[in-house]
């Protein structure tokens, strides 16, 4: 794949206090080339809690495409391009939400966790044009 039809991508976690933040920020890593820059910004719970919000965007095609390569690479990605349709909104974002623990294993799995949003190139900037684009570049 030589061009990559994205603008960008964010990922993001949540670290709860239950759990050890480098763990979480290593499964947010999987995704990401060596050392990448991750963000921290420090929030407080509904009850007190503390909650670190580790976050990043890549902009760099080839940022872009090692964080495209290691999702092709999960298990899950057949029905990540099964439901463009549902995963793709109007703005041309595509949605997937990862398995915090299977990344943190070195997979990539659908789940709970980890944030993947991604802004997908599309001229005219219509929705069937983002689905087709982002299944493009979820099967090279």
């Amino acid at each position: 794949m030589s061009e990559v039809p994205f603008h960008y991508i964010d990922l993001r976690v949540f670290c709860y206090d239950t759990e050890a933040e480098s763990r979480v920020e290593d499964a947010l890593r999987h995704f990401l080339p060596e050392d990448f820059e991750i963000e921290r910004t420090t929030s407080e719970g509904h009850l007190g809690d503390r909650i670190v919000v580790l976050s990043t965007r890549v902009e760099l095609a080839d940022d872009m495409r090692h964080v495209l390569g290691q999702l092709r690479d999960g298990a899950d990605i057949e029905q990540i391009r099964g439901q463009l349709d549902q995963r793709v909104d109007e703005n041309c974002s595509l949605f997937v939400h990862l398995d915090k623990q299977e990344a943190f294993l070195g997979d990539a799995q659908l789940g709970d966790g980890i944030s993947l949003r991604a802004k997908v190139e599309a001229y005219p900037a219509k929705k069937e044009a983002a689905v087709e684009n982002a299944r493009d570049a979820l099967s090279s």
